[in-house]
């Protein structure tokens, strides 16, 4: 081989090879909400796959765009757009990211419409005990804070503010029907002494709650001295005693009217017709003088539901400041 060739062979250049930069890494701000502008650019981004589309949506320019989503880039840790051939397209984590979004930003809307809806205002805020709200006034809700008026069952003597009986109660045995058929059948309150008594733990501690002494000695005293009034199980809240009835697990003494639909039902019987009349009543109460067209359209439906006669209107806190 000729020499002058060896000598182009050697010096021949070696060929080069293209070592591109590292992209810088991204850093990602952990436990941090990214801004709601970056997220809004990065949604309109990615629905129009266009930042000039996106921009002239949310009235910024092209760049203010390209900014917010680079700033929520950096905060991810991730890259959420590609550009190909004067395209662009989302990335794995802009494609797993774009329907929670949307998703957030549907919710947020539902809220916010939600809210524009209401007059809150009108929501009537009332306190009243448990078995009350939730035998009677199922629909409607209440809030233990800020009231406009309260339910209160007692004897009706609440100082400084106004008081109007709702109604009166009754107060009876009653049992599942399968202990009217066993060995020991239930005919008159002497009877009971064969059978376990139900009692509200309540009792113990509050005058109001129903007493199987106070209702022996009401409508059977001569019967008091045989039957033990202590013995049983006691259960709290008292609802538990009339759950525990219908399992015939023994009698319990009940509020009459809140055991109305499990008479109707066949769950519950009521074994005889002795009666106590409770000295405790239903009441509404609330600030004197303090009646808002709220609170006086709730009086006049209560009432109404209650079919009391003579019903008469209150005057509203509007009407009052006028007759001043």
């Amino acid at each position: 081989m000729p020499a002058c060739l060896l000598q182009n062979l050697s010096g021949a250049r070696q060929p080069t090879h293209f070592n591109p930069p590292k992209p810088q890494s991204i850093q990602p701000v952990p436990n941090r909400l990214p801004s709601l502008n970056a997220l809004k650019a990065f949604e309109a981004a990615a629905r129009h796959m266009n930042f000039s589309k996106a921009a002239d949506e949310l009235n910024v320019t092209p760049g203010a765009v390209s900014q917010q989503v680079r700033q929520l880039e950096d905060s991810l840790g991730q890259r959420l757009f590609l550009r190909q051939n004067n395209a662009l397209h989302l990335t794995m984590a802009g494609k797993s990211l774009l329907p929670h979004v949307r998703e957030s930003f549907s919710r947020l809307l539902e809220a916010t419409n939600l809210v524009r809806s209401k007059n809150f205002e009108n929501i009537l805020k009332l306190s009243a005990p448990p078995t009350f709200t939730t035998k009677w006034l199922r629909p409607i809700d209440f809030s233990k804070e800020d009231l406009d008026a309260a339910i209160r069952y007692g004897r009706g003597t609440y100082e400084g503010l106004a008081c109007e009986k709702i109604m009166s109660e009754d107060i009876f045995p009653v049992c599942s029907p399968a202990l009217l058929t066993q060995n020991t059948p239930l005919r008159t309150p002497a009877d009971l002494k064969h059978h376990k008594l139900l009692h509200a733990e309540q009792s113990m501690h509050d005058e109001t709650a129903p007493d199987w002494t106070k209702w022996f000695r009401a409508v059977c005293p001569e019967s008091i001295q045989d039957i033990n009034m202590h013995k049983g199980a006691y259960y709290t809240p008292a609802s538990l005693a009339l759950d525990a009835a219908i399992a015939a697990e023994g009698v319990a003494l009940a509020k009459g009217k809140w055991v109305q639909d499990d008479l109707e039902a066949g769950r519950l019987v009521q074994p005889f017709d002795d009666i106590q009349q409770s000295e405790f009543s239903y009441y509404l109460v609330y600030p004197e003088g303090m009646v808002s067209p709220k609170l006086a359209m709730f009086r006049k439906w209560l009432f109404d539901t209650q079919g009391m006669s003579g019903f008469k209107a209150l005057p509203t806190r509007s009407q009052l400041v006028q007759s001043l």
